[in-house]
């Protein structure tokens, strides 16, 4: 059964028969609470969004430091950017901000454990994952499905995240690694991988 699309005027948003600015579309049956969202509530509608798992990786005087993401995407082809958003509590992240390059490194659908690992704090993160260092001398670790050497470009307030931009330097992926995904809390792989 399919449900209809419904547009509801918010503030005399409709203009010229169409829908403007200002509307909330929603389903019928179904209705969103007009204000502000729950963190809970955010939290458990965005995970019904597929995503990859990216631990961010860099060196500092300190040594190899890095930490696990899942908000990351491509942000443009030409110039060659791509995005993530550390936590503002994270300890990390100004650790590799300072550095000013780093490797997003995409996990491989075996590898929950290097995901787990690097969502820990006050561990050492490395003990254990064979890493080698790439041209910018960030960590790419091994067995990733993909690996992308970035310098920060930008970064921009995110709320209770920041927002990083990096520029892309040099990438690479394995087509035989399937990457590992998230969904609704938990881990998954690709049931049906492309050919």
């Amino acid at each position: 059964m399919e449900s209809a699309a419904t547009a509801v005027p918010v503030r005399g948003a409709l203009r010229d028969g169409g829908w403007a600015r200002g509307t909330r579309v929603t389903l019928d049956g179904m209705s969103a609470p007009p204000g502000p969202v729950s963190p809970a509530v955010m939290r458990e509608v965005l995970g019904h969004f597929v995503s990859g798992i990216v631990v961010i990786t860099a060196v500092d005087a300190g040594g190899p430091l890095g930490f696990t993401c899942q908000s990351f995407s491509s942000l443009s082809l030409e110039p060659p950017l791509v995005s993530f958003a550390p936590a503002r509590t994270s300890r990390t992240w100004p650790r590799i901000r300072e550095v000013g390059a780093f490797c997003v490194n995409v996990l491989a659908a075996d590898q929950q454990d290097v995901s787990a690992r690097f969502a820990r704090s006050g561990t050492d993160k490395f003990a254990g994952v064979a890493w080698r260092p790439g041209a910018g001398g960030a960590p790419r670790i091994e067995g990733v499905s993909a690996w992308i050497d970035c310098v920060l470009r930008d970064e921009v307030d995110g709320g209770d995240h920041t927002i990083a931009i990096g520029l892309v330097q040099d990438l690479g992926a394995d087509p035989e690694r399937l990457p590992l995904l998230y969904y609704r809390g938990r881990y998954g792989v690709a049931a049906d991988p492309p050919a």
